[in-house]
């Protein structure tokens, strides 16, 4: 598997200042890579204990078989990854609380781009920082994948978002986590996150405001925007016409199935 290079960050020492109540069962935040995993991650730590954060490891499909632990009621634990939809993850995971993130495929595209052109990111598609592709080019591998190094799109998000839609979870976009972070005073963002943590069990407390703000600090995140490294190439801000265009002739319906549309 590719290997994500990531500085430690002290959410841990943030957690002590919390008073914490331990989770009763275990809870594992799903999502499709770069749909602000780390974000969802960061601000849930802050709602649980730190001897019961997972933090071995993404758990993913390759390797699910040496994290089932992660998952055993009889010692609960808050952990994360990127996990297809299958009948072994949902067998693991059937006594966790699930949650599943993602965020619109459109801007999923430019992410995936400049993520996988930082410094942040070892695998086998480093030929892609040569200088020799063009902006467009590489937003139509984002979409259409390449053979044997990257899977397309709808492979990425049929089994890690669409097919969790048809189970037991909680689903969550992106862009209502960084709407509800942005806007914390107010009903709504009250409303999203005791709706999220009564998903996972977890009794909101009084200071869930101020628990959001370290956990959400885009400081303790290396995989956040503005602190890749490295990546050299100007993306655009949104995907234009015509790559959008691709991305709904490569996934059809996927929007749709999502929300988005």
């Amino acid at each position: 598997m590719p290997i994500i290079q990531v500085r430690a960050d002290t959410l841990d020492v943030e957690n002590a200042r919390f008073a914490q109540v331990p989770l009763p069962h275990p809870v594992f935040l799903n999502s499709v890579p770069k749909s602000g995993s780390h974000l969802l991650r960061n601000i849930m730590r802050m709602f649980v204990p730190a001897d019961q954060h997972y933090m071995a490891d993404f758990i993913q499909w390759g390797n699910l078989p040496q994290h089932r632990h992660a998952f055993d009621p009889a010692r609960p634990m808050l952990s994360w990854g990127h996990l297809f939809m299958a009948d072994a993850s949902v067998v693991e995971t059937a006594r966790a609380r699930r949650v599943v993130l993602y965020r619109d495929p459109y801007d999923w595209v430019i992410a995936r781009a400049r993520f996988l052109l930082s410094e942040q990111f070892f695998g086998n598609v480093d030929h892609l920082r040569s200088g020799e592709i063009a902006v467009d080019e590489l937003l139509t591998m984002m979409i259409f994948g390449l053979p044997g190094k990257l899977p397309s799109l709808n492979d990425i998000y049929e089994l890690n978002a669409a097919a969790w839609l048809g189970t037991r979870c909680h689903a969550v976009k992106f862009e209502d986590l960084m709407g509800a972070v942005a806007d914390l005073d107010s009903a709504g963002a009250e409303r999203f996150f005791a709706e999220l943590l009564d998903a996972c069990g977890i009794a909101m407390p009084q200071d869930w405001r101020e628990r959001v703000l370290v956990g959400a600090d885009r400081k303790q995140s290396a995989t956040a925007r503005e602190n890749l490294t490295g990546v050299g190439i100007a993306f655009p801000d949104e995907l234009g016409a015509r790559h959008r265009a691709l991305v709904d002739y490569q996934a059809p319906g996927l929007r749709a199935v999502l929300g988005y549309a």
